[in-house]
């Protein structure tokens, strides 16, 4: 079984490639991180858990809701990381995670994905550049469920000692204090659909009179800016100037590739809304 965390669809696609790819089911974990349900998942594949990058850790909701749940029936877990080019010690700390629950694990890789970050110093990419990563990492993803089928241990790179003395305390003290939520507001073209509210995995956002407010627990994950049906939410000056993405406005550079991928997801069910293309 597949389990993921996705903010802006990029983990999203490609987990739901990978469970086409292997006949499996594809759980999204979204609505049992923000109810804290840490009931009992139960697979007979082996667990293949995909997830994004943040400050070169997996997301730390994630990695604590990962500790606590419980997972059943097949004790092999495979981690893919979805990044916008480094991982940092992501692989390490699954590792560390599923060892600790006496879990099989069969090793990690990187996938590099377009860039949902655009706040601070980090540049648009172009729309080459979106492309070809979108194409590159879905032509990794038949190597990866083919050592996934056979039982094979998946690889990646090592992550070295110095990383992990830098990442371990550099990564809370910068989601606590590097993350303000003072910038976020709802222009006048929100329709109080209440969709950000859905979509933040923390609960940190509630709808008054018609409009989000956010609160202070943010982990800049870009759900409520990239999942706005009329592209509403806006960070400061900055998403006026530089935009905002969402893996759905790039799809269509794949093509016929992936026509027909379904997803067996019983927790969320979605809309596609018509966004505006950015990139």
């Amino acid at each position: 079984m597949v389990l993921y965390f996705s903010a802006t669809g990029n983990t999203r696609f490609l987990a739901t490639e990978l469970a086409k790819k292997l006949d499996d089911e594809c759980l999204d974990l979204l609505r049992r991180i923000k109810e804290s349900d840490f009931s009992e998942i139960s697979s007979e594949k082996p667990f293949i858990i995909c997830a994004p990058v943040y400050i070169c850790e997996m997301p730390r909701f994630l990695s604590k809701y990962l500790q606590k749940v419980r997972l059943t029936g097949n004790s092999s877990v495979y981690f893919i990381a979805n990044s916008a080019g480094y991982s940092g010690i992501t692989g390490y700390l699954a590792k560390r995670i599923f060892r600790r629950k006496k879990m099989n694990f069969m090793g990690h890789t990187e996938l590099v994905m377009p860039r949902n970050y655009y706040i601070g110093h980090y540049p648009v990419q172009s729309g080459d550049e979106i492309r070809r990563r979108i194409l590159s990492a879905y032509n990794k993803l038949d190597d990866i469920a083919a050592d996934i089928r056979n039982g094979r241990k998946l690889k990646a790179r090592y992550v070295f000692l110095f990383e992990k003395l830098i990442t371990l305390p550099f990564n809370p003290i910068w989601a606590k204090y590097k993350m303000p939520t003072r910038d976020f507001f709802a222009s006048d073209n929100c329709i109080g659909c209440g969709k950000c509210e859905k979509v933040c995995p923390l609960n940190n956002i509630s709808i008054k009179d018609k409009k989000p407010i956010w609160g202070t627990s943010c982990t800049h994950c870009m759900a409520c800016i990239g999942n706005c049906p009329t592209d509403a939410i806006e960070y400061g000056d900055i998403t006026k100037v530089k935009g905002k993405y969402n893996f759905n406005d790039h799809k269509h550079l794949l093509g016929d590739r992936s026509r027909g991928a379904s997803q067996k997801d019983t927790d969320i069910p979605r809309k596609i809304y018509k966004r505006r293309k950015n990139g």
